[in-house]
């Protein structure tokens, strides 16, 4: 998995300085070419500006933090008995949705998907579909390195691992197996999903978009390999990634795609026993 996130790294590493330039010489790009280097210039730019994002959150910000943080604990008490759950469903699901659930979520065909979206606007000229793909590649590049990094820094033990959610080997790169939080496969997935839902205006197709983009988060649950905190996480992870970079390329595309979608807003709601989440767009 690190190898495909480390591409993106390695690109900007190499080609900074030349894709900055061309991203402020070619502010109406005619040729492919053209598109090609004021598009790649910001997904770079995209990426960082999502990082330095926190640096300027204002009050309301840090308080849908704390909600995040806080539905997060609340999944993390219950994280054993929804993991032993799962698990034991987990020969009554069909191997097609558990193929599906895998091989979605996978950084590889992850990339197969998003670049085809970007080269197939690129080919017909198209602006909308090539922000799209921007939107879709960056997010996934931005959550996908910094879900790589948590995982080593926490060093959480999987539930297949054998080890009780507890566990916890900081630092600890060398085995996977202490690799749990948070999912990768959730993020990648549920940021392809809000990036792409974005598109619609349909509550119904938005929400059999993200009906699809939860299976791979739910799948890593019933095969042990993820929390319910690790998913919770990485859900959350996906939306402020997305949130941000669309805001940020707003400033970089003329065509802007459903204005409405700009209101998305979505609540934690807490109960006793109970924790929802409640999405409005």
């Amino acid at each position: 998995m690190k190898r495909y996130l480390l591409i993106p790294l390695l690109l900007l590493i190499s080609f900074r300085s030349t894709f900055a330039q061309d991203s402020i010489i070619f502010k109406n790009p005619d040729t492919r070419w053209e598109m090609f280097t004021y598009d790649l210039g910001n997904v770079f730019k995209g990426i960082g500006y999502s990082y330095a994002r926190p640096l300027h959150w204002q009050k309301k910000h840090w308080t849908t933090f704390g909600y995040v943080m806080g539905g997060t604990g609340l999944a993390y008490l219950v994280d054993t008995p929804t993991s032993d759950y799962f698990r034991g469903i987990k020969d009554d699901v069909p191997k097609a949705i558990r193929d599906y659930g895998f091989e979605y979520g996978s950084p590889s065909n992850n990339y197969l998907i998003t670049g085809a979206v970007y080269l197939t606007g690129l080919a017909i000229k198209n602006e909308k579909l090539r922000r799209t793909g921007v939107l879709l590649i960056s997010s996934a590049s931005s959550a996908g390195l910094l879900q790589q990094i948590l995982k080593s820094a926490v060093g959480r033990a999987r539930p297949l691992s054998g080890k009780n959610k507890d566990t916890y080997r900081p630092l600890w790169a060398g085995d996977r197996k202490y690799h749990s939080f948070p999912s990768g496969h959730a993020i990648l997935a549920m940021t392809n999903a809000h990036a792409i839902a974005k598109q619609f205006k349909s509550v119904w197709i938005k929400t059999g978009i993200y009906t699809l983009g939860s299976i791979p988060a739910i799948s890593r649950l019933w095969e042990g390999k993820h929390w319910l905190s690790d998913v919770v996480l990485g859900v959350a992870i996906s939306i402020f990634t997305v949130e941000s970079i669309d805001r940020y390329l707003d400033s970089k595309y003329d065509q802007k795609y459903n204005d409405n979608s700009k209101k998305l807003s979505w609540n934690l709601n807490f109960g006793p026993g109970q924790v929802g989440l409640n999405v409005r767009f």
